[in-house]
């Protein structure tokens, strides 16, 4: 048995392949349900503890993950999770966040005695089945060796970033990549058909190009094969991501007009009604084809 008792709040599409990864490894691990109860009686069914309420979650865990959908849910998590912690207890952020929160909540842990970590992902809920996600780190050199045998279980690429919200700042800029990519393929695709190229012939050309990448692969297994969930990354947290990116940049006083136009492209998806839990962000293709009246060949 493990030193270290792991609370678990969010296991949905990632949080589920972590959580049992690190049961697996020999860590006790505490869950608890939010919507959808699947997730955590397959969890219990393995060994896990339910929780009844944040507060029970608290007080039976040393380090705690979060896997939430943004800013605003961590912090209303973790100030739920805090009067019950026990002193030296870790969060460990793994949600894509608002690095100013980020800095925020770390500062208030930190007050109260207890530690943070964000530990934002990279990769797909089947990666997370596997244990083989990465993670980018912020968080002092101590709590990154206390957490990094932990996060080991479900990660299989870790990197350091530095202080608090150093992961989630790189976090941003990785996704700052792919939904740009995103935004790209699909005003390409539908210039493509307009033009009377085939999404078909399109992908004959790019694919195994030195344009193909693993994400372009993932996005093109729904433009072409029609696989609805290739890539598993909703529409509406694509645009959050992108508002905390703008947030970002303007802190510094930075121009980002092609974060602008990623963002915009992801908002008009969304007012199209594109904010549902299962439009996913290679989705997008469909949305700019109709705003555009392309009808794919």
């Amino acid at each position: 048995m493990k030193n270290e008792k792991i609370g678990f709040v969010g296991v949905g599409l990632m949080g589920h392949g972590m959580a049992k990864n690190i049961h697996a490894a020999g860590y006790p691990v505490s869950v608890i349900a939010h919507t959808n109860r699947k997730p955590v009686e397959d969890l219990v069914a393995l060994g896990a503890t339910e929780a009844a309420t944040l507060a029970d979650l608290a007080g039976a865990s040393s380090i705690i993950h979060i896997c939430a959908p943004g800013s605003p849910q961590v912090e209303a998590i973790v100030e739920a999770l805090m009067p019950a912690m026990q002193p030296g207890t870790v969060i460990v952020d793994c949600s894509t966040s608002d690095p100013n929160s980020t800095a925020r909540l770390a500062a208030l842990l930190q007050a109260g005695g207890f530690h943070m970590a964000d530990a934002p992902l990279g990769g797909t809920p089947v990666q997370a089945e596997e244990g083989n996600l990465a993670t980018m780190v912020g968080a002092s050199d101590a709590i990154f060796e206390r957490v990094k045998p932990v996060i080991s279980t479900w990660a299989g690429a870790i990197v350091h970033m530095g202080a608090n919200g150093a992961g989630h700042k790189m976090k941003l800029l990785n996704n700052f990549i792919a939904m740009g990519y995103g935004a790209l393929y699909s005003e390409a695709l539908a210039l493509s058909e307009k033009v009377g190229i085939t999404t078909a012939q399109f992908d004959s050309v790019v694919r195994g190009s030195r344009m193909d990448c693993g994400f372009y692969q993932t996005f093109m297994g729904y433009a072409v094969e029609g696989d609805r969930d290739a890539h598993k990354f909703t529409l509406a947290n694509a645009l959050k991501d992108m508002r905390y990116l703008e947030s970002m940049a303007d802190s510094v006083s930075l121009a980002n007009p092609i974060g602008n136009a990623i963002k915009n492209s992801l908002a008009l998806a969304n007012a199209a009604g594109g904010d549902g839990p299962e439009d996913y962000v290679p989705h997008l293709v469909d949305f700019v084809a109709r705003r555009n009246g392309v009808e794919k060949g």
